[in-house]
């Protein structure tokens, strides 16, 4: 019997049934949404089976795509697996792959992740979502990313947790303030400065209140953000100091700003990798958290 669809179609199924929508799948394969349809309609014709149930609210599988599922991501991803092994085509491959990314490591660490991505698959597109932890974890769930770099998660029975470094909570400073070049500062210490702080929704702040529920701030933050992103440039303007994650200060040898220890107590965060549990990463994406991994941030001495 003669074989009457393509890879192409195997790659519209699996689209299909990793994003539960036809309107989804089509952007992820870059087809208009009737294009997807026939390419569906096709494969189901070779087969002689119906592969999925679909209702105005969602589409499922029927008993058919469910046992044809397995074998088509086998195939696929040992066709990926061997590709993304050679050299030579591997430059050539295209593909996408989503990552979810707090801030604190979008800014300065997953830029030397995506660049050295980049020079090895240069036509596979890399999405970062930046955004709170809260919205990270979301993003790792809801399936609209492949994996996520977060603190938080840990909990969630949802998720998978690969725990990749431990850093600590640090004073950012401006190196022409009072407090740059001491060996440390206490948490009582740092709040007697103007200080500039992180509101309710931020996941960092959630962490540092259940871990300081003993300290209590001699005076209010003179300004309140959302990202330590956005604290960080507030201190470099000059406008206060911020307890901030190592990850998201820039190296030792910044012009303006440097960072001091924070003791009594000492905080720490645990960072790493999120993947939905149950869900298998494809090789583009398993390529990138390979990098992840391998590229880790390795917390740098804390004299400035």
């Amino acid at each position: 019997m003669a074989i009457n669809f393509d890879l192409n179609d195997l790659q519209a199924f699996r689209a299909v049934v990793e994003q539960g929508s036809f309107r989804k799948a089509a952007d992820i394969v870059r087809l208009s949404q009737p294009a997807l349809s026939r390419r569906i309609e096709k494969l189901e014709d070779a087969l002689g089976v119906k592969l999925f149930e679909r209702t105005t609210r969602k589409v499922s599988l029927t008993q058919a795509g469910r046992g044809f599922m397995p074998s088509v991501e086998r195939l696929l991803d040992d066709l990926d697996v061997a590709l993304l092994g050679i050299s030579e085509v591997a430059s050539t491959r295209l593909g996408h792959v989503t990552v979810a990314c707090v801030p604190s490591a979008a800014y300065y660490f997953m830029p030397r992740v995506v660049a050295r991505y980049h020079q090895q698959f240069p036509r596979i597109k890399v999405k970062v979502l930046d955004s709170s932890a809260h919205d990270v974890l979301s993003a790792v769930v809801n399936g609209e990313a492949d994996f996520g770099l977060s603190f938080l998660g840990t909990q969630d029975a949802k998720v998978d947790f690969e725990p990749l470094v431990q850093e600590c909570y640090v004073v950012a400073c401006r190196r022409d303030h009072p407090l740059a070049g001491r060996s440390s500062v206490t948490w009582d210490e740092f709040y007697q400065q103007d200080y500039i702080s992180l509101d309710k929704t931020s996941g960092n702040r959630f962490l540092l209140d259940q871990a300081l529920s003993s300290v209590v701030p001699q005076r209010p933050s003179i300004c309140e953000t959302r990202h330590v992103t956005t604290m960080i440039g507030l201190v470099e303007a000059g406008l206060g100091v911020a307890a901030v994650p190592l990850m998201a200060m820039p190296g030792p040898d910044h012009p303006i700003l440097t960072r001091v220890p924070l003791t009594d107590p000492q905080v720490m965060r645990s960072v790493g990798i999120l993947k939905r549990r149950g869900r298998t990463l494809t090789p583009a994406a398993l390529e990138l958290e390979r990098l992840v991994v391998e590229m880790k941030v390795q917390p740098p001495t804390l004299s400035a």
